[in-house]
């Protein structure tokens, strides 16, 4: 299957999740998460607003917030293509963005760099056992990848792990995948 195909298998079948399978699931992933080695000594998350059927973030930003941990949301740039994390201390840095994206507003908030980032939680829409991701299609992502060096994983519904997904040169695995069954990789 092609990627598009992928993509639109997937949303479907997120979709077509029952809302307490899916707000259960969030609650297992997040289990498994906040027990994980690398969440437990990161200082500084970088993760996204999650929408729609993603796996819950909001969460994950309190628990990190609570556990003292800093964490950085990116902001995205359309006209270049690249994208830039920065630090929120609360949601009401953020503002919606294009296609519904909630990023940090800019003048609220501190640039940060990617060695400052310990564990970078990508998200995507398919991943398969050797943590390569098929993610929403801009391919921010697998730019800001060829530079960040430090520990790097997804969070994703079992209904999203295939045995192996197309690649391409430039695509950078996920360092681990954690699904409501547990850690994958």
């Amino acid at each position: 299957m092609e990627k598009s195909q992928l993509r639109e298998m997937v949303k479907k079948q997120l979709e077509e999740l029952h809302s307490d399978t899916f707000i259960k699931g969030c609650a297992d992933i997040h289990r498994h998460l906040f027990t994980y080695s690398k969440w437990n000594k990161a200082k500084t998350i970088a993760v996204t607003i999650s929408r729609g059927r993603e796996v819950d973030t909001k969460n994950i930003i309190e628990e990190a917030w609570k556990e003292r941990k800093n964490v950085v949301v990116p902001k995205c740039d359309p006209k270049s293509n690249t994208m830039t994390f920065r630090r929120i201390e609360s949601f009401y840095q953020l503002e919606t963005v294009f296609f519904g994206l909630r990023e940090p507003i800019v003048s609220k908030t501190i640039p940060v760099k990617p060695k400052e980032i310990d564990l970078m939680i990508v998200p995507g829409l398919c991943f398969d056992q050797e943590g390569y991701r098929i993610g929403f299609g801009g391919g921010y992502y697998d730019r800001y990848l060829e530079k960040y060096h430090g520990d790097t994983l997804s969070l994703a519904f079992s209904c999203q792990l295939f045995k192996r997904l197309p690649r391409e040169l430039h695509d950078v695995p996920v360092d681990g995948i954690i699904t409501e069954l547990g850690v994958e990789k």
